[in-house]
């Protein structure tokens, strides 16, 4: 039987940043290695020019990216064990909110040639 899709019921919002939350982790500019195994750290957060910002070679609209400054988001990562959140300033994300299947990049990570 395949795995279930979004196995612990996160909303779309959750989605959309746990989405962008591992972009970013992928980014050495923004990211860096630990402080556990198989853990990184999110310390850089992008900053939108009108309506979208870049991470790495992907564009990604601001309206799926509220949740990146939203408080209550990272709480909600926080409780399901996918970040440890340092609000405002910085967040880890673990290997459980690494490895997580959101089924959002596609959608939300548009790669562009600006």
């Amino acid at each position: 039987m395949p795995p279930k899709m979004n196995p612990l019921k996160l909303n779309p919002l959750q989605l959309r940043t746990l989405t962008l939350l591992q972009a970013l982790a992928r980014l050495p500019n923004a990211a860096k290695a630990g402080p556990g195994p198989g853990e990184v750290t999110i310390h850089v957060f992008p900053n939108a020019h009108g309506d979208h910002f870049h991470l790495g070679d992907a564009v990604v609209a601001v309206r799926d990216a509220t949740g990146l400054y939203n408080e209550k988001v990272w709480n909600a990562l926080s409780r399901k064990a996918l970040i440890r959140a340092e609000w405002p300033h910085q967040l880890t994300m673990t290997p459980a909110g690494l490895g997580y299947d959101t089924g959002l990049a596609d959608e939300i990570l548009h790669t562009a040639s600006h």
